[in-house]
């Protein structure tokens, strides 16, 4: 199920200098904050949630996730060079799988790495709330990585459907609208990190088996349909 040479082209393709730059952009950037915001407040417990939830949770790793996920993929679509990797003796589900593992290993080090850092340097990980945030950001990188190669599959806009999901849906309605929160992968890693920190400075709309179910169900069922999907890309060229 997993192809080393696969997995070597699509590391290639997502750390390559341009597209690593972008990646490092965020985390560099909520570094930052966090240094600047402990200069100026000390170590606070309720500031490091606020930070960690509202910028890296909520924002950089979705982020993240929708450039390593569609680029794991998209752009070898977009171009047509996909074609010379159909035509390898390589199982369809072994190559969506391969993509799945590397995009979800980029989400991972440029998302969890950082926050962790980001939550030492907040309030030292008082009252777990750095380890909370990074199993949080682990776990979504998962289902992100998973959601997002899958778009990039079925559309050529794969990163403009990927951000408005994690900037409007998920950032704007599931700020308004109650019922969208779950529907939303960031809700379910809150109830991940809600159950690791423990008290009231983590939240999450979501109750911890309902949100282990979707992030497994979407992990499973978006990595699926991408192998059909790319299967179908195959009998289309065949054609």
């Amino acid at each position: 199920m997993y192809d080393p040479t696969v997995a070597r082209l699509t590391y290639r393709a997502l750390l390559g200098r341009r597209r690593a730059l972008i990646l490092c952009a965020l985390p560099v950037l909520l570094i930052a904050i966090s240094a600047l915001v402990r200069g100026l407040t000390g170590a606070d417990d309720q500031i490091a949630a606020d930070v960690l939830g509202g910028f890296a949770l909520a924002t950089m790793v979705p982020i993240i996730g929708v450039i390593a996920g569609t680029g794991a993929i998209g752009p070898e679509i977009d171009d047509g060079s996909v074609v010379y990797l159909l035509a390898k003796p390589i199982k369809r589900p072994t190559i969506i799988f391969t993509k799945l593992i590397v995009a979800i290993a980029v989400t991972m080090v440029f998302s969890a790495v950082p926050t962790l850092v980001a939550g030492l340097i907040l309030n030292e990980n008082g009252q777990q709330i750095a380890v909370a945030y990074t199993i949080a950001a682990l776990v979504a990188s998962i289902a992100y990585a998973a959601l997002f190669l899958l778009l990039g599959t079925i559309t050529r806009h794969a990163v403009v459907f990927g951000l408005v999901y994690a900037l409007v849906w998920e950032a704007l309605f599931g700020s308004l609208v109650a019922g969208a929160r779950t529907l939303s992968v960031q809700q379910w890693s809150l109830a991940v990190a809600h159950k690791v920190a423990g008290g009231d400075l983590i939240t999450s709309d979501v109750g911890l088996p309902l949100a282990t179910v979707l992030l497994a169900g979407v992990t499973v069922l978006a990595t699926w349909y991408a192998g059909q999907k790319l299967r179908t890309l195959k009998l289309a060229g065949e054609e």
